[in-house]
């Protein structure tokens, strides 16, 4: 598809250092994707999975196993917006190794710190690779689609109902802290996966999920009437106190998942409500046009710092998806992507990207998850030349699935590890729930440690 005049707006942007230099300009597609490669690159420098003696898919410290899998959505993503196979075969691999013996990612060298977001992630870069037909694994291993089904019937098995009427908890295993809190981005990637697996299946198991998660996060408090995502609840008081802070990618991982139920329900008025809301609420992370991230006014974590990645990703996906809320989308990814690029000025490479785009220029902050964020913004105004998702509904879609993986998992079983958490341990995001989360709704559980 053509893109729209809306997205007019050039920014020509000379790096500190030597020739080095990123330009963008919106109105042609071949400098939207030269832009993205060089931001790609400098992101896949940071990563040391397929070096020799490393382990495939995990990203060296201090970032945990659950940003490893976020980035290789993002790869797949870069492949499936500019056609660019450079970083394939790397991606492929990391999703594979990473995917555990019994294909639900649970992985048993992440058991003792991963949670349901962690798992999540994962699975909702192997939904990405089946729904924009990213190449399939070897024969004889499970595809894409597959893999995201081991993660969802995990997680189904996890669904708690012994306190606050259902939802997942965060934690997986009753050892870790942070077993207590319900918390909106674990519901969310349930929530997120079981709308695209209904979608893409045609199965109306999934989209019961995703109604049942939907309805629970309302109901429950964590969704308020004018759509605001909070960050979670304990249950030891029956999830009756709140966490109220509010994250991009809380919004945007809903956001996206009702925009699914949309279309999956062929454009019904209550989907249409809701996704509205939704991205009505979602403007709140916009100033002047800009994205930003609530922690930037003071001092964002390592997690933090990917969040504006996931949020323009799936403010993309629900661009395609569900069509009207497409100029008010592409006009924020537009302008954001302008203000981003010019963040991009520092590093050995002279183009690395920091953290505050709303500054115009860089802000010393560099890692992966500002050249992630920057990475989706920029690749995000291609969604336009994009070929759609495809799906098994549609005949389109082709990644090998299986409705019973994961369901013989001994993921859900406490004695699968009986050794406590150690400081050798820092692999997951589930390891700050040791560190901040004791008894009462403090603070956003993944989003206190800097």
């Amino acid at each position: 598809m053509r893109i729209r005049s809306h997205h007019v707006g050039v920014v020509c942007l000379l790096a500190n250092f030597g020739d080095a230099a990123i330009t963008l300009d919106l109105t042609s597609t071949d400098s939207i994707k030269k832009a993205a490669s060089t931001v790609a690159f400098d992101l896949m420098k940071y990563y040391t999975g397929n070096n020799t003696g490393d382990v495939p898919g995990n990203l060296p410290d201090p970032y945990y196993w659950w940003e490893a899998g976020a980035m290789f959505g993002t790869m797949i993503n870069y492949w499936y917006y500019t056609g660019d196979t450079t970083y394939n075969a790397v991606t492929k691999q990391a999703l594979l190794h990473q995917a555990g013996d019994d294909g639900d990612y649970m992985p048993l060298n992440q058991t003792k710190t991963e949670g349901n977001d962690d798992q999540g992630f994962w699975g909702m870069a192997a939904m990405t690779a089946a729904e924009t037909k990213f190449e399939d694994p070897p024969s004889g291993q499970p595809g894409w689609l597959a893999l995201a089904q081991g993660v969802f019937n995990t997680q189904a098995a996890r669904w708690d109902t012994s306190t606050c009427a259902g939802g997942l908890r965060w934690q997986i295993f009753t050892f870790n802290n942070g077993y207590n809190y319900k918390n909106s981005i674990s519901n969310g990637c349930f929530f997120n996966l079981a709308a695209r697996l209904a979608l893409y299946t045609g199965n109306s198991t999934y989209s019961d999920w995703a109604v049942k998660t939907f309805d629970w996060m309302y109901g429950v408090g964590l969704m308020s009437p004018e759509y605001k995502i909070f960050d979670g609840t304990q249950n030891t008081d029956n999830c009756t106190a709140k966490d109220h802070n509010t994250w991009t990618y809380n919004a945007g991982i809903f956001l996206l998942g009702s925009a699914t139920m949309y279309n999956y329900t062929n454009g019904s008025a209550i989907w249409q409500e809701r996704v509205t809301g939704l991205l009505n609420a979602s403007l709140v992370f916009f100033t002047d046009g800009v994205m930003y991230e609530p922690c930037e006014s003071s001092k964002c974590n390592i997690d933090q710092r990917s969040f504006k990645a996931y949020f323009s990703r799936w403010l993309a996906a629900t661009a395609e998806i569900a069509p009207f809320t497409h100029d008010t989308i592409m006009e924020k990814l537009a302008s954001s992507a302008t203000a981003a690029v010019k963040t991009c000025t520092a590093g050995n490479t002279g183009t690395q990207c920091g953290l505050r785009w709303t500054t115009g220029a860089n802000d010393g902050s560099l890692g992966v998850g500002e050249q992630m964020a920057v990475l989706e913004i920029v690749q995000s105004n291609l969604v336009d030349t994009a070929p759609g998702w495809v799906s098994a509904v549609k005949g389109t879609g082709t990644s090998e699935g299986d409705v019973n993986a994961g369901s013989d998992s001994s993921s859900t079983a406490d004695d699968l590890l009986v050794t406590p958490v150690t400081m050798g341990d820092r692999v997951g995001a589930g390891f700050l729930t040791a560190l901040v989360l004791i008894g009462v709704v403090g603070g956003s559980a993944t989003m206190i440690i800097s």
